[in-house]
């Protein structure tokens, strides 16, 4: 494939295959239909517009279909847009596959499942070696190919363990800072925190809300799911408790979706590593895709704002007087 949507400018032309990650109806004030389309390639998405749409254009032109069009990068409300010259859906004889369209993470699923074995084997407290390693057991295939969101940070193939490796990376230098910190505990938290999302989200390619997920959420399911297992395994006690609370309190405030906020050194600290590490994410994908001397587009997990490329390169050189 040629280059990513994501390196086009603002009117620069474009054409050629993409593959429809979501599709809406619209009507406009003059009451004529349009479609929203938000397209994807492994480099990211973009939002287009298919003006005066038709009855057969709403039957075509649906999720997790593959579109050959022309157009042109324009610029709304701050954000990049396609405006669309022509379009079709793709055929047999074009050769493009779902597959080509789906961005994965810069790791191997099988070196961050290794990662993942290597942190459990680190932990020294059975009970909780136990419960982590029985849902990394149950939930290995999802877990290595589900992304971390519907949007935002690591939504991509293998994001999840991508996103929990990164913070267990983290955490391992943190522990050696602060050795009086319950690795343990830590790097359970880690490992479980989003792994709910195997529920809460439907899969790889259109990922959207499951209704376990629209009604429930990923932080109720996997604080249920810890009781349950460590039933299975007959394991009572204080950890199963803390297992939980690291759970519901991960995302920090009641206001960004935590039942209860951290109330042990761990929770705090698991809070504080997933929002570096997501914010992180953010923000390098973002910068990747413009050039030295030049603003992102707004992010709006980050309050709406536009992140400045300095020009000039690191410099190692320590400088003499």
């Amino acid at each position: 494939m040629q280059n990513g949507i994501k390196n086009y400018q603002v009117g620069d032309k474009f054409s050629g295959f993409m593959l429809i990650k979501e599709m809406t109806k619209g009507v406009t004030s003059t009451g004529k239909d349009f479609l929203t389309l938000i397209l994807r390639d492994t480099s990211g998405e973009i939002e287009a517009k298919l003006w005066d749409a038709r009855p057969e254009d709403m039957k075509l032109y649906q999720a997790e279909v593959i579109i050959y069009l022309t157009g042109e990068i324009t610029q709304f409300r701050g954000k990049a847009q396609l405006k669309i010259y022509s379009i079709r859906p793709s055929e047999e004889t074009d050769g493009v596959h779902i597959a080509d369209f789906v961005e994965k993470a810069p790791v191997e699923k099988e070196v961050l499942f290794d990662r993942l074995k290597a942190a459990v084997l680190e932990m020294q407290n059975l009970n909780v070696q136990e419960i982590t390693r029985a849902f990394i057991t149950k939930y290995k295939e999802e877990l290595l190919t589900f992304p971390a969101a519907v949007s935002n940070h690591h939504a991509y193939v293998s994001g999840l363990a991508h996103h929990i490796t990164s913070m267990l990376a983290l955490a391992r230098e943190i522990c050696k800072l602060y050795p009086e910190l319950n690795k343990d505990l830590l790097y359970a938290g880690i490992i479980l925190h989003d792994l709910g999302k195997v529920k809460e989200l439907s899969g790889l390619v259109t990922t959207s809300y499951t209704l376990q997920g629209k009604l429930i959420g990923h932080i109720p399911l996997m604080v249920e799911e810890i009781g349950q297992i460590a039933n299975e395994l007959n394991i009572e006690g204080e950890e199963v408790i803390i297992l939980q609370h690291l759970v519901l309190s991960h995302h920090g405030k009641a206001e960004w979706g935590s039942p209860r906020p951290p109330l042990i050194r761990e929770a705090e600290i698991l809070h504080l590593i997933d929002l570096m590490d997501a914010k992180m994410n953010m923000l390098n994908r973002a910068l990747e895709h413009v050039e030295p001397g030049e603003f992102t587009e707004r992010l709006f997990p980050m309050d709406n704002r536009s992140f400045y490329k300095p020009t000039f390169e690191p410099n190692y050189t320590i400088m003499k007087k």
